[in-house]
């Protein structure tokens, strides 16, 4: 499959369709290289709109991307990402994942926030975000590109919102208040095997910063956090890939631990 310079919509479809039948796509700029990042977010946007009104889903919350100094110095860029969390995205520890519907997922450790109050402004502070967070939550992120070998430029990346694909939240959730966000550790294991560390301070320095950048940015579209949005605040080590009948444990220090596991279903 293939893409030309083509109008937003056609460019939802391409990519709304890719994850529909679960195959990989040849990404937008190798046939459109001039995309920006402006145009990027406004395919993100309709691509997001068109996904509730085909799945009936919600709006969930956001997530955040490139929140690492270091993924950011690798992509040549100076700032996160951001795209939208939708209630259909929402899975479940005790309910495995089911490996068909997915492309070539990686998951990613992170350090969610359930807001309290609604949250909105081009000036807004992570002591803002602390204070009007309810809880922080350990978290696991699955990221399925719809892309080619999960290879792509920013813009592209942004207009697929970001590789979101699912959720998962833990059940331990904490005041943000009673933590030092920034210090608290990860370990993530597959199979019983350690495979990567972390700690709060990857992203943006502190997970609240992350958040408020986002904050400033939705203010710009004359948006914002809403009461009960989550928040994954960024990756708080690489992106790790599994496969059929593998099991990964993300344990935080003061936050538990969360697990996803996946399956084959015919």
């Amino acid at each position: 499959m293939t893409v030309t310079n083509r109008s937003d919509l056609e460019y939802v479809d391409y990519l709304l369709r890719a994850e529909h039948e679960v195959k990989e796509v040849v990404k937008i700029t190798d046939q459109y290289p001039e995309l920006t990042i402006e145009e990027a977010y406004s395919i993100q946007k309709k691509l997001i709109e068109k996904r509730m009104e085909r799945t009936g889903s919600k709006r969930l919350g956001i997530k955040l991307g490139l929140t690492s100094k270091a993924k950011q110095e690798m992509m040549g860029v100076h700032e996160a990402i951001y795209g939208y969390l939708l209630s259909d995205m929402l899975a479940y520890e005790w309910e495995p994942l089911q490996q068909h519907r997915l492309i070539h997922p990686k998951v990613e450790p992170e350090i969610a926030f359930i807001m309290g109050e609604d949250l909105k402004g081009e000036h807004v502070k992570a002591d803002d975000v602390l204070k009007a967070a309810k809880y922080v939550v350990a978290a696991i992120e699955v990221i399925d590109s719809r892309y080619k070998d999960f290879r792509f430029t920013l813009a592209d990346v942004v207009a697929d919102n970001c590789s979101s694909a699912k959720l998962i939240l833990g059940s331990k959730m904490v005041k943000p208040e009673d933590l030092d966000l920034a210090e608290v550790g990860m370990v993530m294991s597959k199979n019983g095997e350690m495979v990567t560390t972390g700690a709060g301070s990857a992203v943006l320095g502190h997970p609240a910063e992350a958040v408020a950048w986002a904050v400033q940015k939705l203010a710009k579209h004359n948006e914002g956090l809403k009461k009960g949005d989550i928040v994954l605040s960024g990756a708080l080590s690489e992106a790790v890939a599994f496969d059929m009948d593998d099991t990964i444990v993300a344990q935080f220090d003061g936050l538990g631990s969360v697990t996803l596991s996946s399956r084959y279903v015919k």
